[in-house]
């Protein structure tokens, strides 16, 4: 069964995923909360139209992108849940976070938990949310383009834990960057129509800053009385994620984002 991108089901994936959100009540990407519509037929939160704005045009850049290169974007769902909810992955609940799910091309965030990041791990803010939805849009990338069953088959011939997990660390750490890209398209914007719908606002990149260091697999293990042991981790340390995000938004070339040959 494949196993979700950006979350997991095992060993201390678990743990990592439980953090993975971010939320808040702070400014940040001016002009949002005024485009934002619902698909469902049931009034949706603010919290949802929000998320679901944000993947949506997150993956409208990256459609641009695909088609300056000669290639077709295809659009991932994203689906928001609280409790449970079953995938193409298997099962999931709360405790997973959010994740992104290959076998079915879906993205599944749980809004219980955007209260996480700013509660327990001090990383408020509108932005923080973004850089969670864009880090998941950018594994659904890796998917599109191959990378993600290249890795998940450098994973299964791996020689040890510590191998595999070196290769899920750069598969993470990418989609940082790719995260990084969107926000590069969203400061863009802004800069050529001030006036206009999309753009950040002061403080907005400190905040994505501070939603990737939050869940740097160093700092979580430090919160949580566990042992600093690099060969565990999964997802990078509290340094690497804000080097990756930081190398995308201030290059906006998806290009830069190699982070297996780095």
């Amino acid at each position: 069964m494949p196993v979700a991108a950006g979350g997991g089901v095992i060993g201390l994936i678990v743990l990592l995923a439980t953090v993975l959100l971010g939320g808040g009540d702070g400014g940040g990407l001016s002009g949002f909360d005024d485009t934002l519509e619902s698909d469902v037929g049931a009034p949706a939160t603010e919290g949802e139209r929000f998320v679901e704005f944000l993947a949506e045009d997150t993956q409208a850049v990256w459609a641009d992108i695909f088609t300056e290169d000669g290639r077709r974007y295809e659009y991932a769902t994203v689906n928001t849940f609280t409790g449970q909810v079953a995938t193409g992955c298997g099962n999931a609940t709360s405790a997973v976070g959010p994740f992104y799910c290959p076998a079915d091309g879906q993205v599944y965030l749980d809004l219980d938990f955007f209260d996480e990041l700013r509660g327990r791990f001090d990383a408020p803010g509108d932005f923080a949310q973004a850089y969670v939805v864009a880090h998941e849009i950018g594994h659904h990338v890796q998917n599109l383009v191959g990378t993600s069953a290249a890795v998940r088959e450098r994973e299964r011939s791996a020689a040890s834990e510590e191998e595999a997990n070196r290769w899920s660390v750069r598969l993470e750490l990418q989609a940082d960057c790719f995260a990084g890209v969107w926000a590069h398209s969203v400061y863009e914007r802004g800069q050529q129509d001030p006036e206009g719908d999309v753009g950040l606002e002061e403080g907005d990149i400190e905040e994505g800053l501070a939603a990737a260091g939050a869940v740097g697999d160093d700092r979580i293990q430090a919160q949580a009385g566990i042992a600093v042991d690099p060969e565990t981790w999964t997802h990078g340390s509290s340094d690497q994620r804000q080097q990756w995000f930081t190398r995308g938004f201030e290059s906006g070339d998806p290009d830069r984002c190699d982070t297996f040959s780095a």
